[in-house]
């Protein structure tokens, strides 16, 4: 079996274009203008974000906002005077340095670096006997209907995982798929998944396919997909279940019984736990797509929440780019005898990449910025996905992009679910160059003709820059992918030297590109600060708006509003902080090489369960333990934050807290002032302490003279336990007391 592939049919969005790929833009912009095809059929493209969610500016209008795009125009017009690009000179000319690439050399501190991110061994081994060629998809024994849709998309050729997963998909098996970036692995399961529909009950509707994705945005591409392959099956209903659209909307689709269900975890959860009359009960087909990243110890304990509710007669499904040894445990929980099918283990590179690495100087470390700006107005200047590490920085670098009149869009976790839809859709349709993008444009996402990806930010390990760099050169396509690598990622880099092997090129930006830009970017500061600025007032003004909003509501609406259930989870909040904790634990741990001493997941379970029976059982308790409990719990939090700070003397430290002695002088004095009243005790006239110098007294002679004025009042209260009565009882006890 061949080890490289190259496709020949479109990736699951593309459409086939004419062989002629030289053409220019002018002859692109005719083609757009005339949809009259040439020579061949122009095929469809199953992706349409704009049709799932209102329009950016009708949300806009509803909530009185402006757009991002409508600040920078405005920003722009107050400018004074133009901003001066700088103007790249010839290459002829001798003052200029051009831009160049050169093979990769590496540094003497390359070689002697440590490092932990090693190319991981693939987790699924080609199976025996299991064809991954196929000549046509009438060969894998389709229905005509999808046969129909295929060749709708231009679909010719399967591709080598099609060829493998369908034939075995259709017969039930559980399937663990593995492939390079961009070889088809969502038409890989919805085809069968499809076949096997035509023959469901039809007169017993009910919820027969789950498909679970990491993130909103490839949840929508699937079902795009979907909707187009079943486009001449019109009896199969498709639903779509994400973070960020309407509830209501979503709630009554699934009380209508969908044949299909696409899903994040999160919002499938909280329909399945808050929704009525929505279960899984008669779920045949469970499909994780990326699987890899809903394992991750984010998505663990959401997944194994679903796994659990899920029938276990059931077709089980895994695809992700990237499988390893993390994936082992929920194919130990959730599939049965699966069959582990890998299309190209030996190159998980895409053949047509060039990889490429800016070296970025601890000098020029703060000028990110300007090489990047240097980079994308002369040599890569449209279809530019920029990968940034935060949304914050993807956010100013939108900014300035947009004062420097470059087209860009943004897309990251700060958008409503309307703006995210919208920047994919004016990519997709080439309305905008440039994506600048965090990692949640790094899944599965398959947009048209993707030249360039830039990693501004360098990625956290190696799974995630194949993710990145796997959104360009897709079906065999030419792509270019670069990264910008400072002296703190060596490690990583090795991991990529060892990766792309001779083919990773160096790229050279010149020096004098980056100080003017450097010097263009200073001069846009003010312009950046007022835009933000005027975005977190914008921000204040709208969340005082949504405050008073609610506060009317409840005037109005107070008996409706809480009458209704209280929607429920899965897990606590302190069972999420654990779970958030032990996540960081393990990045770090995986930073430091320290992997050994990370919690595994069932330990993170079961410490889980442990702290829910304890917190069990503390309920259970008196009162006056659990108040103790509580006490040399609070002391204990004090002792930590002593010892981070300045070490305290053993003598400090020991003693009472002073809860306990709070509570002890409170009780004593209610005591004291009952006998009073009960003529017990005279108090007598002369017996008053003297107040107290605050000024020459420390705090622990104050905490030795209120444990002394403690015990001196027990000593008088001896007399009163004299006729049988239980020392430890008071009046607030008594309340409690069953008649």
């Amino acid at each position: 079996m061949a080890t490289d592939f190259l496709f020949e049919q479109p990736s699951d969005e593309e459409v086939e274009y004419l062989e002629n790929d030289n053409e220019d833009e002018e002859d692109e912009q005719v083609e757009e203008a005339d949809p009259k095809p040439r020579t061949n059929k122009k095929a469809q493209s199953p992706w349409d974000f704009s049709a799932y969610s209102e329009s950016v500016a009708d949300e806009h209008s509803r909530r009185s906002t402006t757009s991002i795009d409508f600040k920078i125009s405005k920003a722009r017009q107050q400018l004074s005077a133009p901003i001066a690009k700088p103007i790249e000179e010839d290459s002829d000319s001798d003052d200029s340095e051009p831009h160049r690439q050169e093979e990769y050399r590496p540094e003497d501190g390359d070689d002697d670096v440590d490092t932990n991110v090693a190319v991981k061994k693939p987790f699924f081994a080609s199976s025996e006997g299991v064809s991954f060629h196929a000549n046509s998809f009438l060969e894998l024994h389709i229905s005509r209907p999808l046969l129909r849709a295929c060749e709708a998309l231009g679909y010719s050729k399967p591709t080598p995982i099609q060829a493998a997963c369908i034939p075995l998909a259709l017969t039930g098996r559980d399937i663990c798929g593995s492939a390079i970036t961009g070889s088809g692995k969502t038409a890989a399961f919805a085809l069968p998944t499809l076949e096997r529909l035509l023959y469901r009950p039809k007169n017993r509707p009910a919820i027969r396919v789950l498909i679970l994705t990491p993130t909103r945005e490839l949840a929508v591409q699937v079902h795009s997909m979907i909707g187009k392959l079943a486009q001449f099956i019109p009896d199969i209903r498709c639903c779509l279940v994400v973070g960020g659209l309407s509830t209501k909307v979503q709630e009554a689709a699934l009380r209508s019984m969908p044949d299909i269900v696409v899903a994040t975890p999160g919002r499938m959860i909280d329909h399945l736990r808050n929704s009525m009359s929505v279960d899984l009960d008669d779920l045949a087909v469970l499909i994780l797509d990326e699987a890899d990243r809903l394992l991750e110890l984010g998505f663990s304990a959401e997944i194994r929440e679903l796994v659990r509710l899920c029938p276990k007669r059931r077709q089980t499904m895994l695809f992700s780019a990237t499988m390893t040894e993390e994936v082992d445990q929920l194919i130990k929980l959730s599939l049965n005898k699966p069959l582990r099918l890998s299309a190209d283990p030996s190159a998980k590179r895409p053949a047509r990449l060039t990889e490429e690495v800016v070296r970025i100087r601890r000098m020029r470390e703060g000028n990110h910025e300007a090489v990047l700006l240097a980079l994308c107005t002369k040599t890569f200047i449209s279809k530019v996905i920029v990968f940034s590490g935060t949304k914050q920085a993807a956010h100013r670098l939108k900014i300035i992009f947009g004062l420097l009149g470059f087209k860009a869009a943004e897309l990251h976790g700060n958008l409503t679910q309307a703006q995210r839809l919208d920047a994919l859709e004016l990519f997709r349709r080439q309305e905008v160059d440039f994506l600048i993008a965090t990692d949640v444009a790094a899944r599965g996402l398959d947009i048209i003709g993707v030249q360039t990806v830039i990693n501004f930010a360098c990625p956290r390990d190696l799974t995630s820059y194949v993710h990145r760099v796997g959104r360009t050169a897709r079906a065999g396509r030419e792509g270019y992918a670069v990264t910008f690598v400072t002296d703190n990622d060596r490690s990583l880099l090795k991991a990529i030297v060892k990766r792309a092997g001779s083919r990773l090129k160096s790229r050279i930006v010149a020096e004098q590109s980056i100080t003017k830009w450097a010097q263009v970017i200073e001069q846009l500061e003010d312009q950046v600060a007022a835009i933000m600025q005027e975005e977190r007032e914008e921000m204040a003004l709208r969340k005082a708006e949504m405050e008073a909003n609610k506060a009317e509501n409840m005037i109005a609406h107070r008996d409706e509003i809480y009458s209704r259930p209280k929607r429920t989870w899965f897990v606590t909040e302190k069972e999420k902080k654990l779970v958030q904790k032990s996540a960081k634990e393990s990045a770090a741990a995986k930073e430091n090489g320290s992997e050994s001493k990370v919690m595994s997941a069932e330990q993170a379970e079961d410490l889980k369960m442990k702290e829910k029976r304890k917190r069990e059982r503390e309920k259970n308790m008196p009162r006056k333990k659990r108040r103790r409990l509580e006490a040399a719990r609070e002391q204990l939090e004090d002792e930590d934050d002593l010892d981070e700070g300045k070490e305290k003397t053993k003598k400090e430290k020991s003693g009472i807290s002073l809860v306990d002695v709070a509570y002890r002088r409170a009780k004593a004095v209610k005591a004291v002032n009952k006998a009073v009243d009960a003529g017990k005790i005279v108090r007598k006239a002369g017996k008053k302490p003297k107040p107290k110098s605050r000024v020459s007294e420390s705090r622990t002679d104050e905490m030795k003279d209120l444990f002394q004025n403690d015990m001196s009042e027990k000593k008088q209260r001896k007399p009163l336990h004299a006729g049988g009565k239980k020392k430890s009882s008071f009046k607030s006890k008594s309340r409690y007391k069953r008649r």
